[in-house]
């Protein structure tokens, strides 16, 4: 097992980062993906999802997410920061 890192699952809807999943698990049988300790808060949260993989697995995330709408991104060390500017400028949207 490689070094673990937290990335982060960006959908256009909960379909399609269903659809995410299941493509993940029918590719790759032999590769869990888990939820870190933490959850993504803000507006968005249910949109985005953090998750704990193995960094070798980075591309293959990546061409999964691709094939379902979605985006696969590294999370940042200290996410704080990017949640204080997602509920400020997404605070009006609805």
């Amino acid at each position: 097992m490689g070094r673990r890192i937290i990335i982060e699952l960006s959908s256009r809807n909960d379909f399609w980062r269903n659809a995410f999943f299941v493509e993940w698990n029918h590719q790759f049988p032999g590769r869990s993906i888990e939820p870190p300790d933490e959850k993504g808060t803000g507006p968005a949260a249910h949109l985005l999802v953090n998750l704990l993989v193995d960094e070798e697995w980075l591309d293959d995330l990546e061409r999964v997410a691709s094939q379902c709408f979605s985006e696969v991104r590294q999370a940042p060390a200290d996410p704080g920061r990017r949640q204080i500017f997602r509920r400020i400028f997404t605070s009006g949207r609805r």
